[in-house]
Protein backbone atom coordinates (compact mmCIF):
# COMPACT_ATOMS: atom_id res chain seq x y z
CA UNK A 1 0.00 0.00 0.00
CA UNK A 2 1.58 3.71 -1.14
CA UNK A 3 1.53 6.02 1.56
CA UNK A 4 -0.98 8.18 -0.33
CA UNK A 5 -3.59 4.86 0.37
CA UNK A 6 -2.59 4.71 3.89
CA UNK A 7 -5.28 5.66 6.34
CA UNK A 8 -4.50 8.96 8.60
CA UNK A 9 -3.62 7.72 11.82
CA UNK A 10 -5.35 9.90 14.59
CA UNK A 11 -2.52 11.82 16.77
CA UNK A 12 -1.71 10.79 20.50
CA UNK A 13 -4.02 12.34 23.18
CA UNK A 14 -1.14 12.74 25.17
CA UNK A 15 0.94 14.66 22.77
CA UNK A 16 -2.02 17.06 22.61
CA UNK A 17 -2.34 18.11 26.51
CA UNK A 18 -1.13 21.41 27.41
CA UNK A 19 0.86 21.95 29.83
CA UNK A 20 1.01 24.80 32.07
CA UNK A 21 2.88 25.75 35.12
CA UNK A 22 1.49 28.38 38.11
CA UNK A 23 5.34 27.94 39.34
CA UNK A 24 7.58 30.92 37.91
CA UNK A 25 11.20 30.34 38.37
CA UNK A 26 13.08 32.87 40.20
CA UNK A 27 14.59 35.98 38.04
CA UNK A 28 17.83 37.23 39.78
CA UNK A 29 18.22 40.96 40.67
CA UNK A 30 21.19 42.59 39.57
CA UNK A 31 20.59 46.15 41.15
CA UNK A 32 22.47 48.71 39.26
CA UNK A 33 24.67 51.21 41.56
CA UNK A 34 23.29 55.02 41.37
CA UNK A 35 24.58 58.18 42.93
CA UNK A 36 22.03 61.20 44.43
CA UNK A 37 20.18 62.34 47.45
CA UNK A 38 18.10 59.33 48.68
CA UNK A 39 21.08 57.13 48.18
CA UNK A 40 23.65 59.31 50.22
CA UNK A 41 21.33 59.31 52.83
CA UNK A 42 20.58 55.86 52.59
CA UNK A 43 24.52 54.89 53.03
CA UNK A 44 24.29 57.81 56.20
CA UNK A 45 21.97 55.34 57.57
CA UNK A 46 23.90 52.27 56.98
CA UNK A 47 26.85 53.89 58.40
CA UNK A 48 24.84 55.43 61.69
CA UNK A 49 23.15 52.34 62.41
CA UNK A 50 26.58 50.03 62.07
CA UNK A 51 28.43 52.18 64.33
CA UNK A 52 25.99 51.68 66.80
CA UNK A 53 25.48 47.87 66.48
CA UNK A 54 29.29 46.84 65.91
CA UNK A 55 30.59 49.58 68.29
CA UNK A 56 28.33 49.96 71.48
CA UNK A 57 29.10 46.68 72.83
CA UNK A 58 33.13 47.83 72.65
CA UNK A 59 32.02 50.59 75.07
CA UNK A 60 32.54 50.55 79.06
CA UNK A 61 30.20 52.10 81.86
CA UNK A 62 32.97 51.90 84.53
CA UNK A 63 34.24 48.81 85.32
CA UNK A 64 31.52 46.83 83.05
CA UNK A 65 30.13 46.90 79.83
CA UNK A 66 28.38 49.61 78.71
CA UNK A 67 24.92 47.40 77.09
CA UNK A 68 24.86 43.93 78.14
CA UNK A 69 22.09 41.72 78.57
CA UNK A 70 23.64 38.76 80.93
CA UNK A 71 21.00 36.33 80.47
CA UNK A 72 22.73 33.62 83.10
CA UNK A 73 22.71 36.73 85.85
CA UNK A 74 19.34 37.39 84.96
CA UNK A 75 20.78 41.10 84.93
CA UNK A 76 20.23 43.64 82.10
CA UNK A 77 22.87 46.83 82.09
CA UNK A 78 21.69 50.05 79.88
CA UNK A 79 24.31 52.67 80.24
CA UNK A 80 23.63 53.89 83.87
CA UNK A 81 20.61 51.36 84.45
CA UNK A 82 20.98 47.98 86.30
CA UNK A 83 17.39 46.13 85.20
CA UNK A 84 15.99 42.80 86.23
CA UNK A 85 13.60 40.28 85.44
CA UNK A 86 10.99 42.78 87.60
CA UNK A 87 11.43 45.66 85.12
CA UNK A 88 9.89 43.65 82.31
CA UNK A 89 7.34 46.17 81.87
CA UNK A 90 9.72 48.43 80.82
CA UNK A 91 10.62 46.25 77.60
CA UNK A 92 6.91 46.04 77.06
CA UNK A 93 6.71 49.99 76.87
CA UNK A 94 9.67 49.63 74.66
CA UNK A 95 8.50 47.51 72.12
CA UNK A 96 4.77 49.52 71.85
CA UNK A 97 7.27 52.92 71.53
CA UNK A 98 8.89 51.12 68.56
CA UNK A 99 5.53 50.04 67.03
CA UNK A 100 3.81 53.47 67.43
CA UNK A 101 6.33 55.02 65.91
CA UNK A 102 6.09 52.52 63.09
CA UNK A 103 2.78 53.60 62.36
CA UNK A 104 3.93 57.31 62.90
CA UNK A 105 6.69 56.69 59.92
CA UNK A 106 4.75 54.80 58.15
CA UNK A 107 1.08 57.24 58.33
CA UNK A 108 3.86 60.08 57.18
CA UNK A 109 6.07 58.77 54.15
CA UNK A 110 5.42 55.20 53.52
CA UNK A 111 8.44 52.72 54.18
CA UNK A 112 10.82 54.77 55.55
CA UNK A 113 12.17 51.80 58.01
CA UNK A 114 12.57 49.40 55.35
CA UNK A 115 14.26 51.30 52.98
CA UNK A 116 16.79 52.82 55.23
CA UNK A 117 17.16 51.19 58.28
CA UNK A 118 16.22 47.84 58.39
CA UNK A 119 18.64 45.14 58.76
CA UNK A 120 17.87 43.57 55.95
CA UNK A 121 18.15 46.24 53.82
CA UNK A 122 21.35 47.95 54.96
CA UNK A 123 23.50 44.19 55.54
CA UNK A 124 22.12 43.74 52.02
CA UNK A 125 23.66 47.13 51.17
CA UNK A 126 26.91 46.19 52.97
CA UNK A 127 27.18 42.76 50.91
CA UNK A 128 25.97 44.16 47.50
CA UNK A 129 28.73 47.19 48.10
CA UNK A 130 31.13 44.29 48.23
CA UNK A 131 29.75 42.69 45.65
CA UNK A 132 30.44 45.10 43.14
CA UNK A 133 33.77 46.00 44.50
CA UNK A 134 34.71 42.48 43.30
CA UNK A 135 32.90 41.35 40.84
CA UNK A 136 32.15 44.61 39.16
CA UNK A 137 29.05 46.83 38.11
CA UNK A 138 25.77 45.53 37.09
CA UNK A 139 27.39 44.83 33.66
CA UNK A 140 30.01 42.85 34.53
CA UNK A 141 28.23 40.60 37.44
CA UNK A 142 25.27 39.63 34.66
CA UNK A 143 28.80 38.44 32.39
CA UNK A 144 30.55 36.73 34.95
CA UNK A 145 27.35 34.69 35.84
CA UNK A 146 26.94 33.55 32.52
CA UNK A 147 30.91 32.61 32.27
CA UNK A 148 31.64 28.76 32.38
CA UNK A 149 32.76 27.55 35.58
CA UNK A 150 36.20 26.33 34.29
CA UNK A 151 36.95 30.56 33.67
CA UNK A 152 39.70 31.51 36.45
CA UNK A 153 38.20 35.02 36.80
CA UNK A 154 35.10 33.46 38.00
CA UNK A 155 36.25 31.13 40.24
CA UNK A 156 38.87 33.74 42.02
CA UNK A 157 36.34 36.83 42.10
CA UNK A 158 33.51 34.59 43.21
CA UNK A 159 35.57 32.99 45.85
CA UNK A 160 37.12 36.80 47.06
CA UNK A 161 33.48 37.53 47.45
CA UNK A 162 32.35 34.71 49.61
CA UNK A 163 35.38 35.07 51.61
CA UNK A 164 34.21 38.55 52.30
CA UNK A 165 30.85 37.75 52.80
CA UNK A 166 31.56 35.61 55.35
CA UNK A 167 34.05 37.21 57.28
CA UNK A 168 31.02 39.77 57.68
CA UNK A 169 28.36 37.58 58.93
CA UNK A 170 30.85 36.09 61.33
CA UNK A 171 31.64 39.47 62.65
CA UNK A 172 28.04 40.53 62.88
CA UNK A 173 27.19 36.97 64.97
CA UNK A 174 30.16 37.50 67.17
CA UNK A 175 28.96 41.02 67.71
CA UNK A 176 25.08 39.55 68.25
CA UNK A 177 26.39 36.96 70.67
CA UNK A 178 28.63 40.37 72.33
CA UNK A 179 25.30 41.66 73.69
CA UNK A 180 24.39 39.11 75.60
CA UNK A 181 27.92 37.99 76.71
CA UNK A 182 31.15 40.18 77.73
CA UNK A 183 32.37 40.84 74.40
CA UNK A 184 36.18 41.37 75.80
CA UNK A 185 36.65 38.13 76.66
CA UNK A 186 33.85 36.09 74.21
CA UNK A 187 36.49 36.17 71.22
CA UNK A 188 39.35 34.03 73.62
CA UNK A 189 36.33 31.55 74.73
CA UNK A 190 35.27 31.16 71.22
CA UNK A 191 39.16 30.44 70.04
CA UNK A 192 39.21 28.01 73.05
CA UNK A 193 36.27 26.44 72.37
CA UNK A 194 34.57 27.66 75.43
CA UNK A 195 30.88 28.56 75.93
CA UNK A 196 28.57 26.11 73.25
CA UNK A 197 25.93 28.16 73.05
CA UNK A 198 28.26 31.51 72.68
CA UNK A 199 29.45 29.34 69.37
CA UNK A 200 25.93 28.27 68.06
CA UNK A 201 24.39 31.62 68.18
CA UNK A 202 27.65 33.23 66.55
CA UNK A 203 27.62 30.94 63.65
CA UNK A 204 23.63 30.74 63.83
CA UNK A 205 23.44 34.40 63.48
CA UNK A 206 25.95 35.05 60.87
CA UNK A 207 24.42 32.31 58.39
CA UNK A 208 21.14 34.07 58.66
CA UNK A 209 23.03 37.76 57.76
CA UNK A 210 25.07 35.42 54.95
CA UNK A 211 21.72 33.90 53.54
CA UNK A 212 19.46 36.73 53.90
CA UNK A 213 21.91 39.49 52.72
CA UNK A 214 23.95 37.34 50.18
CA UNK A 215 21.29 35.28 48.64
CA UNK A 216 17.60 36.30 49.42
CA UNK A 217 17.84 39.71 49.61
CA UNK A 218 14.53 40.75 48.10
CA UNK A 219 12.90 37.57 48.48
CA UNK A 220 12.93 38.59 52.33
CA UNK A 221 10.96 41.88 51.57
CA UNK A 222 8.71 40.56 48.97
CA UNK A 223 7.65 37.11 51.00
CA UNK A 224 8.96 36.36 54.22
CA UNK A 225 8.21 39.86 55.85
CA UNK A 226 4.99 41.03 57.40
CA UNK A 227 4.91 44.67 57.02
CA UNK A 228 4.62 44.35 53.11
CA UNK A 229 1.65 42.85 53.97
CA UNK A 230 -0.18 44.70 56.36
CA UNK A 231 1.21 48.20 55.50
CA UNK A 232 -1.63 49.09 53.37
CA UNK A 233 -3.46 49.47 56.33
CA UNK A 234 -1.31 52.02 57.29
CA UNK A 235 -1.54 54.09 54.32
CA UNK A 236 -3.92 56.73 53.31
CA UNK A 237 -4.12 59.18 50.10
CA UNK A 238 -2.14 61.75 52.11
CA UNK A 239 0.82 59.34 52.70
CA UNK A 240 3.90 60.49 50.89
CA UNK A 241 4.73 57.41 48.71
CA UNK A 242 7.65 56.79 45.63
CA UNK A 243 5.02 58.05 42.83
CA UNK A 244 4.99 58.04 39.04
CA UNK A 245 3.65 60.74 37.44
CA UNK A 246 1.61 58.97 34.42
CA UNK A 247 0.03 62.29 33.42
CA UNK A 248 3.34 63.79 32.79
CA UNK A 249 5.23 60.46 31.66
CA UNK A 250 2.71 58.83 29.40
CA UNK A 251 2.74 58.18 26.65
CA UNK A 252 6.54 56.88 27.39
CA UNK A 253 9.07 55.86 24.78
CA UNK A 254 12.41 56.73 22.74
CA UNK A 255 13.18 59.69 20.99
CA UNK A 256 15.39 61.25 18.30
CA UNK A 257 17.87 63.59 18.94
CA UNK A 258 16.23 65.52 16.56
CA UNK A 259 13.52 65.71 18.20
CA UNK A 260 12.97 69.41 19.81
CA UNK A 261 9.56 69.20 21.07
CA UNK A 262 8.15 65.91 22.31
CA UNK A 263 5.09 67.20 23.72
CA UNK A 264 4.48 67.95 19.85
CA UNK A 265 5.43 64.94 19.01
CA UNK A 266 3.07 63.01 21.04
CA UNK A 267 5.46 61.60 23.80
CA UNK A 268 5.31 61.88 27.40
CA UNK A 269 8.97 63.09 29.50
CA UNK A 270 9.44 59.24 30.39
CA UNK A 271 11.97 58.25 27.45
CA UNK A 272 11.46 54.96 28.12
CA UNK A 273 15.16 53.78 29.58
CA UNK A 274 14.19 51.36 32.17
CA UNK A 275 17.23 52.68 35.04
CA UNK A 276 14.72 53.10 37.27
CA UNK A 277 13.92 48.98 37.25
CA UNK A 278 17.65 48.61 36.97
CA UNK A 279 18.72 50.52 40.12
CA UNK A 280 15.30 48.98 42.54
CA UNK A 281 16.24 46.06 44.72
CA UNK A 282 13.32 44.60 44.64
CA UNK A 283 13.31 44.29 40.92
CA UNK A 284 10.01 46.38 40.49
CA UNK A 285 8.84 48.96 37.97
CA UNK A 286 7.07 51.70 39.92
CA UNK A 287 5.73 53.22 36.81
CA UNK A 288 2.92 50.23 37.18
CA UNK A 289 2.15 52.13 40.46
CA UNK A 290 2.34 51.57 44.03
CA UNK A 291 2.53 47.45 44.70
CA UNK A 292 3.62 45.85 48.07
CA UNK A 293 7.30 45.16 46.81
CA UNK A 294 8.40 48.71 46.87
CA UNK A 295 10.29 49.43 49.97
CA UNK A 296 10.45 53.23 49.84
CA UNK A 297 14.22 53.34 49.22
CA UNK A 298 14.17 56.23 46.51
CA UNK A 299 16.69 54.84 44.26
CA UNK A 300 14.30 54.69 41.57
CA UNK A 301 14.07 58.63 42.14
CA UNK A 302 17.19 59.49 42.02
CA UNK A 303 18.05 57.26 38.78
CA UNK A 304 15.27 59.16 37.08
CA UNK A 305 16.44 62.71 37.90
CA UNK A 306 19.46 61.91 36.75
CA UNK A 307 18.46 60.84 33.22
CA UNK A 308 15.78 63.94 33.30
CA UNK A 309 18.99 66.22 33.87
CA UNK A 310 20.84 64.92 31.13
CA UNK A 311 17.87 64.91 28.50
CA UNK A 312 16.98 68.24 30.02
CA UNK A 313 13.77 67.96 31.25
CA UNK A 314 12.31 69.41 34.44
CA UNK A 315 13.06 66.09 37.84
CA UNK A 316 10.41 64.93 40.06
CA UNK A 317 9.19 62.41 37.18
CA UNK A 318 9.01 59.96 39.45
CA UNK A 319 9.24 61.79 43.29
CA UNK A 320 7.85 60.95 46.39
CA UNK A 321 4.39 62.14 46.22
CA UNK A 322 0.99 61.60 47.97
CA UNK A 323 -1.74 60.09 46.20
CA UNK A 324 -4.20 62.90 46.31
CA UNK A 325 -1.21 65.38 45.63
CA UNK A 326 -1.17 63.40 42.42
CA UNK A 327 -4.69 63.39 41.49
CA UNK A 328 -4.96 67.36 42.63
CA UNK A 329 -2.15 68.23 40.90
CA UNK A 330 -0.96 70.36 44.43
CA UNK A 331 2.89 71.45 44.75
CA UNK A 332 5.11 70.01 47.18
CA UNK A 333 4.26 72.78 49.96
CA UNK A 334 0.33 71.69 49.77
CA UNK A 335 0.77 67.70 49.75
CA UNK A 336 3.50 68.72 53.38
CA UNK A 337 0.83 70.77 54.98
CA UNK A 338 -0.88 67.25 55.21
CA UNK A 339 1.27 65.57 56.52
CA UNK A 340 0.31 66.99 59.91
CA UNK A 341 -3.24 65.77 59.57
CA UNK A 342 -5.82 64.53 62.08
CA UNK A 343 -3.99 60.43 62.05
CA UNK A 344 -0.34 61.51 62.28
CA UNK A 345 -1.23 64.27 64.84
CA UNK A 346 -3.06 61.07 66.99
CA UNK A 347 -0.30 59.03 66.72
CA UNK A 348 2.44 61.74 67.62
CA UNK A 349 0.35 62.83 70.95
CA UNK A 350 -0.01 58.75 71.78
CA UNK A 351 3.69 58.25 71.04
CA UNK A 352 5.16 61.22 73.27
CA UNK A 353 2.38 61.09 75.87
CA UNK A 354 4.14 57.31 76.57
CA UNK A 355 7.48 58.26 75.96
CA UNK A 356 7.64 60.99 78.52
CA UNK A 357 5.44 58.20 81.04
CA UNK A 358 8.39 55.72 80.08
CA UNK A 359 11.72 58.37 81.12
CA UNK A 360 9.43 59.76 84.02
CA UNK A 361 9.17 56.01 85.30
CA UNK A 362 12.54 55.03 84.62
CA UNK A 363 13.88 58.47 86.55
CA UNK A 364 12.18 57.94 89.62
CA UNK A 365 12.66 54.19 89.64
CA UNK A 366 13.89 52.95 92.98
CA UNK A 367 17.21 51.09 93.14
CA UNK A 368 15.85 49.00 95.75
CA UNK A 369 13.37 45.93 95.65
CA UNK A 370 11.47 44.08 98.71
CA UNK A 371 9.58 40.73 98.78
CA UNK A 372 8.25 39.34 102.08
CA UNK A 373 7.35 36.00 102.18
CA UNK A 374 5.84 34.32 105.68
CA UNK A 375 7.32 31.58 107.22
CA UNK A 376 4.77 28.65 106.45
CA UNK A 377 6.18 26.14 108.72
CA UNK A 378 5.65 28.97 111.56
CA UNK A 379 2.99 30.57 111.51
CA UNK A 380 2.98 32.24 115.15
CA UNK A 381 4.45 30.75 118.69
CA UNK A 382 4.70 32.15 121.93
CA UNK A 383 8.16 32.71 123.21
CA UNK A 384 10.26 34.07 126.30
CA UNK A 385 9.03 37.13 127.87
CA UNK A 386 5.29 36.22 127.43
CA UNK A 387 5.28 37.49 123.64
CA UNK A 388 4.24 36.28 120.34
CA UNK A 389 6.11 35.77 117.36
CA UNK A 390 5.61 35.90 113.45
CA UNK A 391 8.94 34.36 111.24
CA UNK A 392 9.24 35.82 107.47
CA UNK A 393 11.57 35.91 104.88
CA UNK A 394 12.47 39.52 103.42
CA UNK A 395 14.09 38.94 99.68
CA UNK A 396 15.90 42.62 99.48
CA UNK A 397 18.01 43.50 96.16
CA UNK A 398 20.32 46.07 95.87
CA UNK A 399 19.56 47.25 92.01
CA UNK A 400 22.43 49.23 92.58
CA UNK A 401 26.63 49.00 91.37
CA UNK A 402 27.51 49.87 94.79
CA UNK A 403 27.46 48.16 98.10
CA UNK A 404 24.52 49.16 100.13
CA UNK A 405 23.68 49.10 103.70
CA UNK A 406 19.88 48.60 104.88
CA UNK A 407 17.74 49.07 107.92
CA UNK A 408 14.51 46.99 108.25
CA UNK A 409 12.09 48.21 110.52
CA UNK A 410 7.92 46.99 111.26
CA UNK A 411 4.93 48.98 112.03
CA UNK A 412 1.18 48.69 111.90
CA UNK A 413 0.77 47.12 115.70
CA UNK A 414 1.45 48.99 119.23
CA UNK A 415 4.03 47.20 120.98
CA UNK A 416 5.36 45.53 117.64
CA UNK A 417 9.11 45.42 117.23
CA UNK A 418 11.85 43.65 115.15
CA UNK A 419 13.41 40.62 117.68
CA UNK A 420 15.93 39.59 114.88
CA UNK A 421 19.04 42.31 112.81
CA UNK A 422 17.57 45.52 111.71
CA UNK A 423 20.91 46.19 109.66
CA UNK A 424 22.14 44.56 106.76
CA UNK A 425 24.97 44.94 103.83
CA UNK A 426 23.99 43.63 100.19
CA UNK A 427 27.08 43.86 97.56
CA UNK A 428 26.13 45.58 94.14
CA UNK A 429 23.87 44.44 92.13
CA UNK A 430 23.08 41.03 94.50
CA UNK A 431 19.64 40.26 96.38
CA UNK A 432 19.72 38.52 99.91
CA UNK A 433 17.24 36.48 101.74
CA UNK A 434 16.78 37.71 105.16
CA UNK A 435 14.95 36.02 108.22
CA UNK A 436 13.28 37.93 110.29
CA UNK A 437 11.69 37.82 113.86
CA UNK A 438 8.54 40.04 114.70
CA UNK A 439 7.47 39.92 118.29
CA UNK A 440 4.26 41.29 120.21
CA UNK A 441 3.27 41.16 123.14
CA UNK A 442 0.82 38.65 124.38
CA UNK A 443 -3.02 39.84 124.70
CA UNK A 444 -1.47 43.05 123.14
CA UNK A 445 -4.53 42.62 119.65
CA UNK A 446 -7.49 40.64 119.21
CA UNK A 447 -6.83 37.33 117.56
CA UNK A 448 -6.81 37.27 114.09
CA UNK A 449 -5.32 38.30 110.85
CA UNK A 450 -3.75 41.77 111.14
CA UNK A 451 -1.76 43.95 108.42
CA UNK A 452 1.39 45.08 109.29
CA UNK A 453 4.02 46.99 107.23
CA UNK A 454 7.94 46.30 106.66
CA UNK A 455 9.79 49.18 105.88
CA UNK A 456 13.47 49.07 104.11
CA UNK A 457 15.47 51.96 103.86
CA UNK A 458 18.98 52.84 102.49
CA UNK A 459 21.35 54.24 104.53
CA UNK A 460 23.41 55.50 101.64
CA UNK A 461 21.15 55.91 99.52
CA UNK A 462 16.95 57.95 99.51
CA UNK A 463 15.48 54.92 98.48
CA UNK A 464 13.22 53.52 100.93
CA UNK A 465 10.52 50.60 100.07
CA UNK A 466 7.56 49.45 102.09
CA UNK A 467 5.98 46.36 101.63
CA UNK A 468 2.68 44.95 103.68
CA UNK A 469 2.11 41.67 105.42
CA UNK A 470 -0.28 40.57 108.31
CA UNK A 471 0.62 39.42 111.55
CA UNK A 472 -1.04 36.04 113.11
CA UNK A 473 -2.58 36.01 116.59
CA UNK A 474 -3.45 32.82 117.70
CA UNK A 475 -6.84 32.52 119.53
Amino acid sequence: MSSEQRPEQSPDPEKKKAYVSFYAAKQKVYPRAIDGVFNRWRWVMVWLTQLVFYGLPWLQWGERQMVLFDLEARRFYLFGLVLYPQDFIYLTGLLILSALSLFLFTAVAGRLWCGFTCPQTVYTELFMWLENRIEGDRSARMRLDKAPWTSFEKLWKKGTKQLAWIAVALWTGFTFVGYFVPIRGLGAEIVALQGSWQIFWMFFYGFATYGFAGYMREQVCKYMCPYARFQSAMFDKDTLIVTYDSQRGEPRGVRSKKITDHKAAGLGDCIDCSLCVQVCPTGIDIRNGLQYECIGCGLCVDACNTVMDKVGYEPGLIRFATQQGMQQRWSKSQMLRRVFRPRVLGYGAVLLALAMAMVTSLAMRTPLKVDVVRDRATLSRMVAGGKLENVYRLQIMNATETAQHYRISVKGLDGLELASEAQIAIPATESRWVPVQVHLPYGSAASGSHPIYFEVQALEHPAKVEEKSVFLVPR
